[in-house]
């Protein structure tokens, strides 16, 4: 199968000693007994999307895991794991941090759960910082990521002394899919020209898809879609001229889970003195001044993307 960039999957091992064939990986054993961990990394890369394997485990009583990595960072060697076995639970989702090792994020299930040589169909679907595990087309977590991912680099991590095989590694990636941009800002006709001829365009140019809560028709609390969009979301526009206590919540949760943010206000205004750290795009609201807010949302976008466009 080819990867993101059309050519055949390739696997580059970590730790850990691997052998693979076309899209099956069979981890047998740990460089290091005193670190019974394996690691590789595949050519694909995703941040929003779904990556499906079957894994089968020789020994979970004895603590063996298998599990896909999400967001490997290549400068910090940090990453998530999700997948089967590990803390003493079946269905499992942690963290690794360099020089600081493995936390459990969320787990289910205890290791009794899985059976010796069984072959479970493992699905994960990643929206923004929303992350979900399937096992044999059930649902088991739903889980918000305690970090942004750094990377999007995907690959698979074992745990143990014993064999762990990985058959059929998959991911797909579809228009809903597209990293999301989440807009906060007061409902008022005043930011409509703001919202859709300068943020939603510039975001698009980016790839990615910009949106508030109103675009969002289903029924339920506008609370909840909005925790949802800050959740889900790759990334926050915060427009924040006004002191509005909704938007200043939104941005304060947005914070709280380390979501990448940019803030725009109309020039003039006094900020608030916890805001007035941060860096903030000022705009006149002339037609000169749409054209130098989409410059420097450009640069924004710019620096968070590592795109050059």
């Amino acid at each position: 199968m080819p990867d993101n960039n059309g050519q055949e999957l390739r696997w580059i091992p970590l730790s850990g000693n691997w052998s693979f064939q076309g899209t099956n990986a069979e981890y047998n054993g740990p460089d290091d007994p005193q670190t019974p961990a394996g690691v590789t990394l595949s050519s694909t890369r995703i941040r929003n999307g779904r990556i499906s394997t079957n894994i089968r485990i020789s020994e979970p009583e004895r603590g063996n895991a298998g599990r896909i990595v999400l967001g490997y960072n290549a400068a910090t060697g940090n990453y998530y794991s999700v997948g089967l076995g590990g803390y003493g639970h079946a269905y499992l989702i942690d963290e690794f941090t360099n020089g600081q090792g493995w936390r459990s994020v969320s787990a289910k299930g205890i290791t009794s759960h899985l059976k010796r040589q069984n072959l479970y169909k493992v699905d994960v679907d990643i929206r923004g910082q929303m992350v979900f595990l399937s096992v044999d087309g059930i649902e088991v977590i739903a889980q918000q990521l305690p970090h942004p991912l750094e990377g999007g680099q995907v690959g698979l991590f074992a745990w143990g002394s014993g064999s762990v095989q990985f058959e059929g590694f998959d991911w797909s990636v579809s228009d809903d899919d597209l990293p999301r941009v989440f807009v906060v800002m007061e409902f008022d006709t005043r930011y409509d020209s703001l919202y859709s001829e300068v943020i939603k365009p510039v975001c698009k140019e980016y790839g990615f898809e910009a949106y508030r809560a109103d675009d969002v028709y289903r029924p339920g609390i506008i609370l909840q879609d909005i925790i949802s969009g800050l959740k889900e979301s790759d990334m926050i526009i915060a427009e924040i001229s006004p002191t509005n206590p909704n938007v200043f919540y939104e941005l304060g949760y947005a914070h709280a889970i380390e979501k990448p943010t940019v803030l725009l206000a109309r020039r003039g205004g006094e900020l608030p003195f916890d805001i007035s750290g941060y860096r903030v795009i000022f705009y006149d609201d002339t037609i000169g001044g749409k054209s130098a807010v989409e410059k420097d949302l450009k640069n924004h976008l710019s620096n968070i993307t590592g795109s050059t466009r």
